[in-house]
């Protein structure tokens, strides 16, 4: 087993401990270095964290600084003016079952303007008001006109289970290219945030985006946004996490085989590694975190101080077997190791017992929960099953 070590300073630089080839990625184990984490309640100036107080005035500020600066990048909170507009442009396609609201979200800044689409669907049964899911699409919009595919986004079973449930894609937002990301809602309301080595990137833009989301779902009479929940799958699912830690209106998330930047451990270099994700896709990050290419042992941080963000509101981790390049076991130990502000300064019963081998089943605990499935990267019915049993075993509480 490898061994893990928790530093009191986030600001501690080591060398690397063993050195691989970052030109293929590594699946072996026994090339994973030791694990040396930061502490989350040790803050920088070495004072232990204890209290809800201490951690959201003191440590909270400085880990979310340092995602900010480090990896994400910022996500402005200004904006002079938001309006929404709902459209019929598009036949329902769940007409028994389901109203449908497409809204046009328009956001006014130093007068300029940016307009977004939510697809959003209300059971037709029930007087509400209903919980809402939200999910970050980073699939283009549909040639045939379509507004959802049940695979991916399965807006039947919702609203059978009660649920309103709304859906936008992200390149309504931003461009999901490196050499046109900022032709959007970045390049028209905050240009200033370009080439700022901790601008706003593709990633906290689609969380943005969610935001915005979340400012109609707030004003919505049918809505119950104290019930409601982010999902993003892989790119989005790290854009959910981001979103979700910046934005305290969000009761659950579920980033759902976010990998490298998401869920997972970076300084594991197991799969895809930071040099690997910031070459594909130097739009998604902060310009700061091509710094820890091939350096992941100088990151100040890891990821699995992420949820504690989020804490003490409900976040949920899922894997599948066949998707090694995002590293299940390095989302896992995100997970478990990051439940630790929950249980440990929130007092939910959020321990996980089991080591990632072991596994035999979902992980539900009061406020986080995980699973692995079998097969490969998506975003199914068996992940959408499994994590509303998490909803409905925290929710019924």
């Amino acid at each position: 087993m490898k061994k893990l070590h928790l530093i009191a300073s986030a600001f501690l630089l080591l060398s690397p401990l063993k050195s691989m080839s970052q030109n293929t990625a590594n699946y072996d184990e026994n090339k994973v270095p030791d694990l040396i984490l930061s502490d989350p309640f040790v803050s920088e100036k070495g004072k232990l964290i204890q209290t809800v107080s201490e951690w959201e005035k003191f440590r909270r500020p400085e880990i979310f600084r340092l995602f900010q600066d480090e990896v994400y990048g910022q996500i402005p909170k200004d904006f002079d003016k938001i309006s929404f507009e709902v459209i019929s442009e598009t036949a329902n396609p769940y007409p028994e079952i389901a109203d449908l609201e497409e809204v046009n979200i328009t956001v006014e800044r130093n007068g300029k303007s940016h307009t977004m689409r939510i697809n959003f669907f209300l059971p037709k049964t029930g007087k509400g008001p209903f919980p809402v899911i939200l999910l970050i699409n980073y699939l283009p919009k549909y040639p045939d006109g379509k507004l959802a595919d049940e695979a991916f986004w399965p807006v039947p079973e919702l609203i059978k289970k009660g649920f309103a449930t709304a859906s936008f894609h992200a390149e309504t937002v931003a461009p999901d290219l490196a050499d046109s990301f900022q032709n959007g809602m970045i390049s028209t309301l905050y240009p200033e945030q370009i080439g700022q080595a901790n601008g706003l990137k593709a990633l906290g833009a689609w969380g943005w985006g969610a935001m915005r989301a979340m400012d109609y779902f707030q004003q919505h009479p049918k809505v119950d946004s104290k019930k409601s929940i982010l999902v993003g799958h892989s790119r989005t699912g790290k854009a959910a996490l981001w979103a979700s830690a910046n934005d305290p209106r969000w009761a659950f998330t579920y980033a759902n085989e976010s990998g490298c930047g998401g869920a997972a451990l970076s300084k594991r270099k197991y799969g895809e590694t930071v040099g690997a994700i910031n070459r594909r896709f130097p739009h998604w990050f902060a310009d700061n975190f091509q710094k820890y290419n091939e350096k992941e042992e100088q990151l100040p941080l890891d990821q699995h101080l992420l949820p504690g963000l989020i804490a003490p509101r409900a976040v949920y981790y899922s894997s599948a077997k066949g998707d090694q390049w995002a590293d299940p076991k390095g989302e896992y130990l995100g997970i478990q190791l990051g439940s630790r502000v929950a249980s440990e300064i929130y007092g939910k019963k959020a321990v996980f017992e089991p080591e990632f081998e072991a596994l035999e089943g979902p992980v539900h605990l009061e406020s986080v929960g995980y699973h692995i499935r079998e097969g490969k990267h998506d975003l199914t019915w068996k992940d959408w099953e499994l994590f509303l049993e998490f909803w409905d075993f925290n929710w019924k509480r």
